[in-house]
């Protein structure tokens, strides 16, 4: 890319970042979407955006990338070297992504590590607890081009916000403007203040020793006192705060009330209501990528189920048993949850020769946690979920219809959806995921199921729109500012778990019926024509978040 006024005229960030959908192997949830889409938005803007994360043992060997150098840092109160290499971005070649690597950070090629139920984050606040004394480190040495602004992602990086804060040997960093973005706020990475080997204390065990009580009471957590909480460090210790949807940073400034079914603030948001009175928290929604060439037959696939054409099933179908497959090639023995789902797709493909396969398909795609599947999970006072009483409406509605999950996660969650799929033939769920398969369902499905219990933004609903399938959503933060109820999808609300439930079954019950008639259509093609550009998104990153021009023009 040619570069419009000069590199000297643009303005460099630094994202520090934990994931990046940029690099193969790099994402795991929503944030590696924004690391990989929002360069791209904001470089025509004159802003640079070089990303740093860590190699995890394998990134910087599958990209090939070049090593700039080495930098040692204290860590646990002794010298740990680590190392800075510099890789090729896919499509901007002005933009950096450099890799840090220690042998802390090798897990097997995950980015994060499942911690134990006594010992939550434990290995992961250790990992990023090293990188960001890394990121300082760098920062610093001269090793990469000095940025403008930091811009921090999640609670992976409060230990930088803390060294910037408090550490005397990088008190230079305050004079680079620092920003947060958060993500996902019920995920904080707590840990021990002192007495564990993950713990503030253990970390830095030279700075733990000069903090000042007014300085501890910045980073320790609200809720638990004895405890250090890195998302709440970045959140104090930062300029400006970020939310990655409008309503979501209305919602985290008032305090959960799980009884009424409520996610808000979950601790932190006192701290939060500071930010907004001193103009420095922004709701900000993320964008979605949308290919200048739209993959033509996305609506006529939907259509040709309705009509009873089931060959169009049919590429669900290999999908799914590619992806199954792939798996089972993964381990030596075959979970019962596979085979329960290779039989449900082999009575699938039975049918369709039959012309007899579903012709109304009901998808969700997610990951499989309490944010996620809470209303789904809801029982009510007969111990009928949620999901089992949508499964037993579809059935009445059209006796040939399907309900298909794609997820991972919660191991309890997988438990409960791998029975239901054993009683009800019209829910097939799948077990992992894979992207060819998750593009598959958005194509193919009828109605996009998303009933979050919280959604700071959300990807999948705006994947599903853009694919030309409406979304049943939970009226909360990126689903509420992203669905419009009746005109491209559906949104429910209700004051506790069992309201909630009960309206995402009563506008299923008045949504079924519209399914194939022709103001369905005009909603699919609402869906598909809504857009949520990076480029407008951008334009608000300049202005609010890094203090730029409105226009985000280069300055001559």
């Amino acid at each position: 890319m040619s570069k419009t006024k000069g590199e000297s005229a643009m303005k460099r960030v630094l994202m520090v970042a934990a994931e990046n959908g940029a690099l193969k192997g790099a994402k795991v949830g929503g944030m590696a979407d924004v690391i990989r889409d929002l360069p791209g938005a904001l470089y025509p803007l004159g802003v640079c955006s070089d990303v740093i994360m860590p190699s995890y043992g394998f990134l910087h060997r599958q990209e090939g990338a070049e090593p700039l150098g080495e930098l040692v840092v204290d860590f646990y109160g002794q010298p740990h070297w680590l190392t800075l290499y510099r890789a090729s971005h896919p499509s901007l070649p002005e933009v950096n992504l450099f890799l840090l690597d220690h042998p802390l950070f090798d897990q097997g090629g995950k980015i994060y590590t499942p911690g134990a139920s006594d010992r939550p984050f434990a290995e992961d606040a250790n990992k990023f607890a090293l990188f960001c004394l890394g990121v300082a480190k760098v920062v610093l040495s001269g090793l990469m081009p000095r940025p403008d602004h930091l811009h921090l992602h999640d609670w992976h990086c409060g230990v930088l916000a803390l060294l910037r804060a408090f550490a005397p040997e990088y008190a230079a960093l305050q004079a680079i403007p620092c920003v947060l973005s958060i993500h996902n706020l019920a995920i904080q990475g707590a840990r021990p203040l002192t007495q564990e080997h993950s713990s503030l204390q253990a970390w830095l065990p030279g700075l733990f020793a000069s903090l000042e009580r007014d300085a501890l009471n910045q980073v320790i957590d609200p809720r638990y006192p004895q405890c250090f909480n890195p998302l709440r460090a970045a959140i104090v210790l930062s300029d400006r705060v970020h939310l990655v949807s409008p309503s979501y940073a209305q919602e985290v400034l008032r305090p959960s009330s799980p009884e009424k079914g409520f996610i808000g603030g979950e601790g932190l948001e006192a701290d939060l209501q500071q930010k907004q009175q001193a103009g420095a928290l922004h709701g900000i929604l993320n964008g979605c990528e949308y290919p200048s060439n739209k993959r033509s037959g996305q609506l006529s696939k939907r259509q040709a189920l309705l009509r009873g054409n089931t060959d169009k099933l049919l590429p669900l179908i290999d999908r799914a048993e590619q992806a199954i497959g792939g798996w089972l090639c993964q381990t030596p023995w075959v979970r019962s949850v596979d085979q329960q789902a290779l039989l449900t797709l082999a009575r699938l493909r039975r049918l369709s020769e039959f012309q007899d396969a579903p012709r109304l398909l009901l998808t969700s795609v997610g990951r499989l946690t309490d944010q996620k599947m809470a209303i789904l999970s809801y029982r009510d006072q007969q111990g009928i979920s949620t999901l089992e009483h949508l499964l037993k409406l579809l059935a009445e509605h059209a006796p040939n219809g399907l309900m298909a999950i794609l997820g991972s996660g919660d191991q309890v969650i997988e438990a409960q959806l791998a029975q239901l799929a054993g009683r009800y033939q019209n829910l097939l769920f799948i077990n992992g995921f894979d992207l060819p398969l998750s593009d598959t369902l958005y194509e193919c499905g009828n109605l996009f199921i998303m009933p979050s219990s919280f959604e700071p933004c959300g990807i999948s609903q705006m994947l599903a729109m853009r694919a030309g399938q409406p979304c049943l959503v939970h009226g909360v933060g990126g689903l509420k500012d992203t669905v419009s109820h009746g005109e491209d999808g559906f949104v429910f609300y209700g004051d506790s778990l069992a309201e909630q439930s009960s309206a995402l079954l009563d506008i299923l019950a008045q949504t079924l019926p519209l399914v194939g008639k022709e103001t369905w259509h005009g909603i699919c093609e609402k869906a598909s024509q809504k857009r949520f550009s990076w480029g407008a998104s951008a334009k608000r990153y300049c202005q609010h978040l890094y203090c730029l021009p409105a226009s985000g023009a280069l300055s001559d």
